[in-house]
C-alpha cells in the first residue's frame, strides 16, 4: 500500500519494511504516470539488491568478514559508512533495507530539517514501544549542522533507533564526537580497476543494462572508461552508458562503439589520464618522484599533465607540501614555506594563473637538497608508540594545573630550561624503556648538516 502526501512537505520518505514487504511509503513530491515511465538510468537499473550482487569492499563484505556477518544476521547497530562517491554506501544501506525485519527510514540531510527530524524519531518512538526496531539511514549525514546531528543524539542513545550514516568527508571532523562515539566507522573504498571491469562487463550482459543489444566494444576501451572513472562505479555506468548510445549502428543493428566515440562522450582530463592507460594516481606519483629524483624537467611535464587534464590544483599543492616535509625536511627547511605559499596562491587565484606558482614550487622541490629525516624519524617513533608498552608520561614533566595534582606529585622536579645558562638540562623527557632511544638522524645534505651539527654538540653536552 502507498500513501503519497505532497502537501506535508517532507523531505524525506519514511518506508516500513518487514523483510522484503514494504508497508508504506510518505515521499514530499507525487508521482505521474509520465514519471513512472521515464528510464532509469543505467546506474539505478544495475543496482543490486543483495550482497552477492554488490561490488568491491571484499575486505567488509567478504565471506565471513565482520560487515557481512551483521547483515546476514540482521544484527546492525549504529555505524557510518565513509567513503568517496560511486562506492556503494546507499546500496549497501538500501540492502540492508531489504533484509531488516526492522522499520526502515531513508533520510535526506540535504533537505531536512531539525523539525522533519524530531517527526521521523516521534515515529520511531512510537516503534519502540511496540518492540520493533527502526533503523534511520541519513545520506550526506556530513551536511547536518550540530544542531541537526544532536536531535539524533538522544534517539541513538535510548537505542529508539539505529543511525546509519553515509558520508564522504572526514567523519572525525565533520561529525559530532557524541554522535560519532556511538557509532561504528565502516570505510569503503575506492573501486579497483578489476571491480570496474566487471560491472561494465555485466551492464553489457545483464538484461536490465544492455543484455538485449549487441554491442561491439573493445576491453581497451572498456579499460580507459574504468581508468577514467577513478574507482566510482556511478561514473563508470553512466559512461559505459553514454558511449553505447552515441555509438555507431550497423544495418544488423549491431552497436560498434570505437576510440573516436569515447573522445566524443567523455572530457579532456580522461584522455589525458587514460588514453596510455595510466591512472589519476600514477601521475602524481610520476611528479613526486621526479621531484624527488631531483628531475626539474620531468615533474613540470607531469605538472602540467595534471592540469591540462583539469586537476583539482589544491591536490596538487598538498601533495607538493607533503613532499617538502617528506622529501626535502631540515636539509632546506624554506621549502615547506614555498610550498604552504604555492597552497595559499592556488587557493586565492585558482586556474589557470597559480599554474606558475605551482611551477615554481615544484622546480624548487626538484632542486632543493633532499632527506628523509622526517618521515624516517616520525615512522620510528611511530612504531614504538604502537608496538611498546603505552607507559604513562614521566611525573616531572606533567603539568599540574590543580592542587590536588601537585599533592600527586605532578610536575615534581621539573627543570625549567630557560632558568639554565646553555638553555638545556639533562632531564630525562623519554619514559624508561626508551631511554637513549634515537628517532631523528640528520643527515649531511644542505642546511641539515649545521642541525646535525647542533644536535651532536646537544647530546655530548648531556653525556657530560
Amino acid at each position: 500500500m502507498e500513501i503519497r502526501r505532497a502537501a506535508l512537505g517532507l523531505s524525506f520518505f519514511f518506508r516500513l519494511t518487514n523483510g522484503a514487504r514494504t508497508d508504506s511509503i510518505l515521499t514530499m513530491e507525487q508521482v505521474t504516470f509520465f514519471e513512472n515511465n521515464v528510464p532509469q538510468p543505467l546506474a539505478a537499473r544495475l543496482r543490486p539488491d543483495d550482497l552477492d550482487g554488490y561490488a568491491g569492499q571484499q575486505h567488509l563484505l567478504g565471506k565471513g568478514k565482520v560487515l557481512r556477518n551483521l547483515i546476514e544476521s540482521d544484527q546492525i547497530s549504529s555505524m557510518i559508512f565513509w567513503g568517496p562517491p560511486g562506492v556503494g554506501k546507499t546500496t549497501l544501506a538500501r540492502i540492508i533495507a531489504n533484509r531488516t525485519k526492522a522499520s526502515f527510514i531513508d533520510f535526506s540531510a540535504v533537505t531536512s530539517g531539525i523539525k522533519d527530524i524530531r517527526e521521523v524519531m516521534q515515529k520511531a518512538e512510537k516503534n519502540r514501544s511496540f518492540g520493533e526496531k527502526t533503523i534511520v539511514f541519513v545520506d550526506e549525514i556530513h551536511r547536518f549542522n550540530k544542531a541537526q546531528q544532536d536531535a539524533f543524539l538522544p534517539f541513538v542513545e535510548k537505542g529508539s533507533i539505529i543511525l546509519i550514516g553515509a558520508t564522504t568527508e572526514n567523519p572525525s571532523f565533520e561529525i559530532n564526537g557524541a554522535l560519532l562515539s556511538r557509532c561504528k566507522v565502516f570505510v569503503l573504498k575506492a573501486l579497483t580497476r578489476e571491480d570496474l571491469m566487471q560491472l561494465l562487463n555485466k551492464a553489457l550482459t545483464d538484461d536490465a543494462g544492455f543484455g538485449d543489444r549487441e554491442v561491439d566494444i573493445s576491453e581497451d576501451i572498456l579499460g580507459k572508461i574504468a581508468g577514467f572513472s577513478d574507482g566510482d562505479a556511478r561514473v563508470a555506468l553512466s559512461t559505459l552508458e553514454m558511449v553505447v548510445l552515441n555509438g555507431d549502428i550497423d544495418e544488423h543493428g549491431r552497436v560498434h562503439v570505437t576510440d573516436e566515440t569515447l573522445e566524443q562522450c567523455i572530457s579532456k582530463k580522461s584522455l589525458l589520464y587514460d588514453k596510455d592507460g595510466e591512472e589519476h594516481y600514477n601521475l602524481i606519483s610520476a611528479l613526486h618522484k621526479s621531484m624527488r629524483n631531483s628531475d626539474a624537467d620531468a615533474a613540470v611535464y607531469w605538472l602540467a599533465r595534471m592540469l591540462e587534464a583539469g586537476e583539482d590544483p589544491i591536490y596538487i599543492a598538498r601533495r607538493v607540501t607533503r613532499f617538502a616535509s617528506e622529501d626535502v625536511g631540515m636539509a632546506d627547511p624554506r621549502a615547506l614555506e614555498i610550498a604552504v605559499a604555492a597552497f595559499q596562491a592556488c587557493h586565492l587565484i585558482g586556474m589557470p594563473e597559480c599554474s606558475v606558482h605551482l611551477t615554481q614550487a615544484v622546480v624548487y622541490m626538484s632542486l632543493a637538497p633532499k632527506s628523509n629525516a622526517m618521515e624516517v624519524a616520525y615512522l620510528t617513533a611511530a612504531k614504538d608508540a604502537r608496538e611498546q608498552l603505552a607507559e604513562p608520561v614521566p611525573m616531572h614533566i606533567r603539568n599540574a594545573p590543580t592542587g590536588l595534582m601537585k599533592d600527586l606529585g605532578y610536575g615534581e622536579g621539573y627543570q625549567y630550561a630557560h632558568d639554565y645558562e646553555e638553555k638545556m638540562t639533562k632531564m630525562q623527557c623519554l619514559p624508561d624503556s626508551l631511554v637513549g632511544r634515537e628517532y631523528y638522524k640528520p643527515t649531511e645534505q644542505g642546511h641539515e648538516a649545521r642541525y646535525k651539527e647542533r644536535l651532536e654538540q646537544i647530546k655530548e653536552w648531556k653525556k657530560r
